[in-house]
């Protein structure tokens, strides 16, 4: 027992170390669930929204998150980078959210959270093509960020038809 705690004490220090020594980990982690999270809320949307322009919105989603999720996994796999299969915790527990809501209540809370998430990943990906490490996920950020700024516009266009405050 004495030498399996003497092995894992040993072991465990250079494990987080190689996990932490890839430049940019986060930026790849939170950028594939943030992936695999767009796609199954798109899928979502085009299944139980109730207006054509979120259902297209929901669609747009999937093909173009889907396109950018592969982009990201070719690049990661030139790296030997693995990336998670499934979205965050977090991610997960909205998607639960919106899976029991129906109606404008579905509308409404997923055009907030497209808002929310957007925002969130325009900031994401503009630090990292400003001051990643990584030359790879750099150009992948750069490469990106037009796609999320358009999906950022057309989501508040149709927040601001539904009426759904912006706020």
């Amino acid at each position: 027992m004495k030498r399996l705690l003497a092995t894992l004490v040993l072991v465990f220090p250079f494990a987080a170390f190689g996990a932490d020594s890839i430049p940019d980990s986060a930026f790849y982690k939170n950028a594939a669930e943030g992936g695999i999270s767009e796609v199954e809320l798109g899928n979502l949307a085009t299944k139980k929204s109730n207006s054509e322009s979120v259902k297209d919105f929901g669609a747009m989603m999937v093909k173009d998150h889907t396109a950018a999720n592969s982009k990201l996994k070719d690049v990661a796999a030139s790296k030997n980078i693995s990336l998670p299969t499934s979205a965050s915790m977090g991610q997960m527990a909205t998607k639960a959210k919106l899976e029991i809501l129906s109606g404008d209540t579905f509308d409404k809370s997923y055009i907030k959270g497209m808002i929310k998430d957007h925002e969130e990943d325009i900031a994401m990906f503009k630090k990292e093509a400003a001051s990643g490490k990584d030359p790879d996920a750099k150009a992948f950020a750069v490469a990106t960020l037009p796609t999320l700024r358009a999906h950022l516009k057309k989501i508040k266009s149709i927040a601001t038809t539904a009426g759904v405050s912006l706020d």
